[in-house]
């Protein structure tokens, strides 16, 4: 990959605070560009990186709804940075994952009508609009799996091909890149046919290469459940995916954000009672020291709890399950609220970071051209 300054110019949209950019920083790529709607979590992303020693995006943020980039003053000024990546002969990509309560089971379901539902498409439009070199969205499950919001994801598709878009997408499990979680999630990648020189098909090197894990040989191992209870870690279960050896990784005892959880009142009887590795409840779930945990989702009402403690789990334990280094961290004035719904909004760094390298193997074969 190419040096700053040369390397692949990144336009992040629906950036959160920013563990998708964070993959695609880690494997060669200068993220330039940054979309966020909500000033919390834009903020939040201006501080991790700070911290981390990232510089600022050279073509700086955009705190605004990505509908605005569509027409008007913003697309003009969209276009003109666009541009200005161009004219140094960068590669130029989009990446995002635009909000998805409307189609995950779990949540609105509202689909393309959905106040977030509608952000897909005009992200999609941004694309076709600006026709950046390459391009990722990233979305749950549901818009896959589910018959009516996959006919949505299928003119999405077709928009795009259309438009020139040579496709693939695959749904991804963040366990098999290496993170402790269960979480689904599909991947759309495209490369426009004028930038790969062909009108042929897309021939993306295999998923798998990029993996550290089968997802199919993970689950069928005998993790700790309610009925095969565990007091210690069996020597057939990877230990680099349970809970306890994140928490270990991170220092999460001594981490900035350790004390940052919610402090139960109406329901403390709940974290006493529910068993260690007890999942199967919609709202109060104990996370297992030797399990991976289930999808990091902090709102409507999910409440993932210590394994040990009587408490909700804390920021620094949230950020560990999400795989991210050990030196991200979030503004203690940030309120809890935002810490939990930005933690779990954001790709898993280590999928993050396993999709970015195979998106590198693209670019570093067609520069070897």
């Amino acid at each position: 990959m190419r040096e700053k300054g040369k390397a692949p110019a990144i336009f992040s949209f629906f950036s959160g605070i920013g563990f998708l950019d964070l993959g695609f920083e880690e494997n060669g790529f200068e993220v330039v560009y940054v979309n966020e709607y909500h000033p919390p979590f834009l903020e939040a992303y201006k501080y991790a990186r700070q911290k981390l020693r990232i510089a600022p995006p050279e073509l700086g943020y955009f705190e605004g709804s990505i509908a605005e980039l569509i027409t008007g003053g913003q697309k003009r000024e969209l276009t003109k940075k666009v541009d200005v990546a161009r004219n140094k002969h960068r590669i130029v990509g989009f990446i995002g994952g635009p909000p998805c309560p409307d189609f995950s089971i779990a949540g609105k379901n509202r689909g393309k009508h959905g106040d977030n539902g509608k952000l897909s498409k005009i992200y999609v439009d941004l694309i076709v609009q600006q026709k950046p070199d390459f391009f990722l969205f990233e979305n749950v499950k549901g818009l896959w799996s589910t018959k009516v919001h996959r006919h949505f994801y299928e003119e999405l598709k077709k928009k795009l091909v259309r438009a020139g878009y040579l496709l693939d997408d695959h749904l991804i499990n963040s366990i098999e890149y290496g993170a402790p979680q269960d979480r689904n999630r599909i991947i759309l990648i495209g490369f426009h046919k004028n930038f790969i020189g062909t009108k042929r098909g897309l021939a993306l090197p295999d998923w798998a290469r990029f993996k550290k894990y089968n997802k199919k040989d993970l689950f069928s191992l005998s993790w700790p459940t309610l009925e095969r209870k565990l007091t210690k870690r069996s020597r057939e279960l990877p230990r680099e995916l349970t809970v306890e050896y994140w928490f270990k990784k991170n220092k999460v005892q001594k981490h900035p954000n350790r004390k940052d959880h919610f402090i139960p009142r109406a329901a403390a009887s709940k974290f006493v009672a529910i068993e260690e590795g007890d999942v199967t409840k919609k709202s109060f779930k104990r996370l297992h020291r030797w399990r991976y945990s289930p999808t990091a989702a902090y709102g409507n009402n999910e409440v993932h709890i210590h394994p040990t403690l009587p408490r909700r789990i804390s920021a620094a334990e949230a950020l560990a399950i999400q795989s991210l280094p050990t030196g991200f961290e979030l503004p203690h004035h940030m309120t809890l609220s935002n810490k939990f719904k930005s933690i779990g909004n954001g790709v898993p760094y280590l999928a993050a970071h396993g999709v970015a390298r195979m998106i590198a193997s693209v670019l570093t074969k067609k520069e070897l051209k």
